[in-house]
């Protein structure tokens, strides 16, 4: 190396971006991701392959998109057999609560699984010999089934459909969804309290285990299509707000629902992520718009009503130590944009000889269940003439006041318990679909085990985005001249108008031809390269980039896009339905600044480790599991239970109460905690660094995972390539037994 450093590497041109370079690779991924939801969109129907030859043949060939579509809502778990709805009643009340000329409406419950009831209102013909039909009539999360039926008058009589429904003669029953309040989302036993919503509460631990708050109601649903299946009459479900996306799932689902009405949801999905996250489904517009939706429930039945749907301008306030929702807002859906995905879903239904069974219907009054609606909805569940224009007055015979939120608390801290043993099941089905399926009685059986172990997580549980297409056209500038080394910004080219960025620390000892090895030191959460490589910041990172380059190590400091606050939170919102993350852009990010380090002459492109701090170590369990240049990894102030850290309600370490909404990654819980990821790493080496102070968790969580590394390590043969160094201190690089680590497993002789 030259006594006067060159301002531009060879073999690079000159860097001349200004302004905040992290900021605006930021805002080029949430770009990016704009475009790939539209080009999902485009691609979605080669993952379908539609007979069209008959009815029946169409149906089959659209099952195993459904069976994707069951599995992405987490709507597969067993219900329990049910023969009969419990009538609510207490010692001071009937569960009768009121009458109309010809049916009664009367408080129930029913089982669905051994933790969770449905709760809600049945309203069935006074003789049941004269029932026409069954349906399930699902409210808006926001309304009462007191309000549906009309028990109380807080809708126009047009609005209440379920009411009009029963005096046509049908048996109706009227589920409570787990509404839009925060009263209940926290744990007051351990002093946690957030302005989640109710929905979004129940969603955050439940995604992480594969299950979702849709899915939990759906079930609630379908355990009612169980018991309705046991009469001979046609089932239907009509739901309007969140209780349209459940009975447009719900028949989507179960083909033994023979008609469907959809009110003030259904349109174009693209824009999903700007909805409260409870709606975030993973993968979902990778396959599915709501007429691929549509096409599911052909060809039975399908009326969409243009309804005002709800509108809700975010989470409830923060306020009294109540934080951390993710933002979201619910508007009603536009015209247009029904009007266009019906015509899509129309074609389908037009495919099967069977237009006449798809309709659209835009209210004058825009309220849900207009007479249009109903009409044709009894028409498809084989009733003719029908009569629903009848809102029957109603004989109110239950004066006691009613404990509605007692309903609402049971509803809801029964997912809560239900998702809560879920985790504790977590570890057995983590043992069945990885340990199981793993050989450790040699390196080679243990890597040939694992071949389908890595695909499916980067296919299915990280995401795999298409890989970098344009030349790296790398970019570079001297903005460090340090006494042993020198630093220069980096800049590659990914994709098309997306950069990854960096810096790299060169000592200036370097012999021609010679080659050493690379750490790669990662920043964490709202951090910069900077942070590790300048040293003279003072921070919890100790400068450990520029400590390193002063021991002779070559160091390139990734600028990671998890900075920004909500900037790059709306990346893994635009991400997660297209079935990629935010660790789908990252691990392209590194896999295309990998190939440029291992081309560079002074580079031994076989030695090159990864040192991530935080969120730093949270890409250090991720990105070399995928990306296997990476020779060893270390994870500091990151490693511990990770699945519990993110479900569980017991906890102040959990993240169900805080604001770092991205967390959740779908159905990780079922398949990969931290142990099964260092398990995609083996047989390279593999380090923790842990605090004893660091409030990321307890030392007890860490040690318990850990342990199951170093068994496998053992297993292995190889226990002298993993460790764990507890130490004096908090979140922070501690760099004592770490950088020993990194100078025997990269072979560089210690200063």
């Amino acid at each position: 190396m030259s006594e006067k450093p060159v301002q531009v590497l060879s073999g690079t041109s000159q860097l001349t971006f200004e302004g905040d370079l992290a900021a605006q690779m930021v805002e080029d991924l949430d770009n990016y991701t704009s475009r790939a939801i539209k080009i999902a969109a485009e691609k979605r129907e080669t993952l379908w392959d539609r007979d069209y030859s008959s009815q029946t043949a169409y149906t089959e060939s659209v099952e195993p998109n459904r069976q994707r579509f069951i599995q992405q809502i987490g709507s597969y778990d067993e219900r329990l057999p049910i023969d009969a709805l419990t009538y609510h009643g207490t010692t001071i009340s009937n569960a009768q609560i009121a009458s109309g000329e010809n049916f009664s409406v009367s408080r129930v419950r029913w089982q669905v699984f051994d933790e969770v009831e449905g709760e809600g209102l049945l309203l069935e013909p006074n003789d049941k010999t004269q029932v026409v039909a069954q349906v399930v009539a699902l409210p808006d999360a926001d309304w009462t089934p007191e309000m549906l039926a009309g028990v109380t008058d807080e809708l126009p009589s047009s609005a209440r459909f379920a009411r009009r429904l029963a005096a046509a003669g049908c048996r109706v029953v009227i589920p409570t969804l787990i509404n839009r309040d925060d009263t209940y989302s926290g744990n007051p036993k351990i002093g946690r309290f957030t302005n989640q919503p109710h929905r979004e509460f129940i969603y955050r631990m439940a995604y992480q285990l594969g299950r979702h708050i849709i899915g939990y109601e759906v079930q609630k649903v379908l355990s009612l299509v169980d018991w309705m299946t046991s009469y001979d009459k046609p089932i239907g479900v009509m739901g309007y707000g969140e209780g349209g996306l459940i009975a447009f799932y719900s028949a989507a689902v179960d083909t033994r629902i023979q008609a469907a009405v959809v009110s003030g949801y259904f349109q174009s999905r693209e824009d999903v992520w700007r909805e409260p996250i409870y709606r975030n489904v993973w993968g979902l517009l990778h396959e599915f718009g709501d007429a691929e939706i549509a096409s599911l429930i052909a060809p039975r039945p399908l009326v969409i009503e243009t309804s005002r749907g709800p509108e809700v301008m975010g989470p409830p306030t923060a306020r009294d130590g109540r934080g951390g929702a993710a933002p979201g807002q619910l508007v009603s859906p536009p015209v247009k944009s029904a009007e266009s995905e019906y015509n899509r879903a129309r074609e389908v239904y037009q495919e099967l000889g069977c237009i006449d069974n798809i309709h659209l219907f835009s209210p004058e009054d825009r309220l849900p269940g207009s007479e249009e609606t109903a009409t044709t909805f009894l028409t498809n569940l084989g009733i003719k003439n029908p009569d629903n224009d009848n809102d029957q007055p109603l004989s109110i015979q239950s004066t006691e006041t009613y404990d509605y939120e007692a309903r609402q608390q049971r509803q809801f801290m029964q997912l809560v318990n239900l998702t809560q043993r879920f985790l504790r099941e977590a570890e057995t089905r983590r043992q069945e679909f990885f340990w199981n399926k793993t050989d450790t009685s040699s390196l080679a059986k243990w890597e040939e085990t694992c071949v389908d172990a890595k695909t499916y997580f980067w296919d299915d549980v990280i995401g795999r985005c298409p890989a970098p297409d344009v030349p790296a056209n790398p970019k570079t500038r001297l903005i460090y001249d340090e006494p042993k080394w020198t630093g220069y910004e980096v800049v590659l080219d990914v994709w098309k108008d997306v950069y990854a960025y960096g810096i790299l620390l060169l000592p200036n000892d370097i012999k021609p031809d010679e080659k050493r090895p690379v750490v790669v030191c990662q920043h964490g959460l709202e951090g910069r390269p900077q942070d590790t490589a300048d040293p003279n910041i003072n921070s919890v990172y100790h400068s450990y980039a520029a400590q390193l380059a002063d021991r002779g190590f070559i160091t390139y400091a990734p600028q990671n896009p998890y900075i920004g606050q909500d900037a790059f939170r709306v990346i893994q919102r635009k991400a997660n339905p297209i079935k990629w993350s935010l660790f789908s852009l990252i691990i392209r990010q590194h896999e295309r600044t990998l190939d440029w380090l291992a081309e560079l002459p002074f580079v031994d492109e076989d030695r090159l480790g990864f040192y991530g701090l935080s969120y730093g170590g949270k890409t250090a369990m991720r990105v070399p599991a995928v990306l296997e240049r990476y020779a060893c990894s270390i994870c500091s102030a990151d490693f511990n239970e990770w699945i519990v850290k993110n479900a569980t309600f017991d906890s102040r370490y959990s993240y169900m109460f805080t604001g770092e909404y991205e967390m959740p990654e779908f159905d990780l819980g079922n398949t990969f905690n931290y142990a099964e990821m260092a398990g995609l790493i083996a047989p390279r080496p593999f380090m923790v660094e842990r605090g004893h102070d660091d409030g990321v968790a307890p030392d007890e969580w860490v040690a318990h995972e850990f342990a199951r590394v170093r068994r496998l390590y053992v297993r292995l043969g190889i226990a002298d390539k993993t460790e764990i160094e507890f130490f004096d201190g908090g979140h922070q690089i501690n760099s004592d037994k770490t950088f020993q680590f990194l100078h025997r497993h990269l072979n560089w002789q210690q200063p």
